[in-house]
């Protein structure tokens, strides 16, 4: 939706726009960039060269310095996870850079744009074996995970421990603060829906609308040494409260 008064007022940021906010900041910041529906650019757009949308987008990440496998010493420099829905272009991706590929999953209901294949083919434990030579994770919408009725949890599917089997990362979308956004087991608490998911169903990340509020959490079960003189204050805080109340 374009609201009329803010109509042509703003640019949209460009990919490498994006790119340099991570590399002109004063810490290691990395990106997590979407290869977006590259079924409908690459019949809709041609370039000069004859070159696809895939290529053009880890030309660009090259030209930037994007390169080496999941922790390597280039990666740590510059954390980056490429990710899509489309299994076709992962693979394509692979043939052209080796940094680290998170395939997306959607509702069980939606076939991959590319490929047409059902959300039970693609998480199949073959099609894992096989989509595993060319990620290192899945990403799935979380409720695929654990299914919801009238916003409850329900019981957890095995889809995280059969993706660690095959040595797949999972890293779930998407987390947000809203109420509406989270499920009543809850209770209104976002952290601990953080605390669900990484301790109960030990995913290794989370895909947020609300970056801070993960980062709080974090700093919270996990200081960083810069800041463990505030956040161990708080924690003692918290731990006083918690033996107080509990008097």
């Amino acid at each position: 939706m374009i609201l009329s008064g803010h109509a042509g007022k703003f640019s949209i940021i460009t990919f490498e726009e994006f790119i340099s906010v991570a590399l002109d900041a004063s810490r290691t910041v990395g990106i997590y960039p979407e290869i977006k529906d590259p079924v409908f650019i690459n019949k809709h757009v041609k370039w000069a060269d004859g070159k696809k949308f895939e290529d053009k987008f880890v030309d660009t990440l090259l030209k930037y310095g994007y390169r080496g496998q999941y922790m390597s010493e280039n990666w740590l420099k510059q954390p980056l996870f490429i990710q899509s829905f489309a299994p076709s272009s992962l693979v394509h991706v692979s043939n052209l850079t080796d940094s680290p590929k998170i395939f997306l999953i959607d509702d069980t209901t939606v076939r991959t744009q590319d490929t047409n294949q059902s959300y039970w083919e693609i998480t199949s434990d073959d099609y894992l074996a096989y989509i595993s030579n060319y990620v290192v994770g899945l990403g799935p919408w979380k409720d695929t995970i654990v299914p919801v009725a009238k916003n409850y949890l329900l019981e957890p599917t095995d889809l995280v421990a059969r993706a660690h089997a095959h040595n797949l990362q999972v890293h779930p979308y998407t987390y947000r603060n809203e109420n509406q956004f989270l499920h009543f087991d809850f209770h209104q608490d976002p952290y601990a829906e953080f605390d669900f998911w990484i301790n109960t169903m030990g995913v290794d990340g989370l895909f947020t609308d609300f970056a801070g509020s993960v980062h709080k959490y974090q700093e919270l079960k996990s200081p960083h040494p810069k800041d463990a003189t505030a956040n161990s204050l708080l924690v003692k805080i918290a731990q006083l409260i918690a033996a107080y109340e509990g008097h």
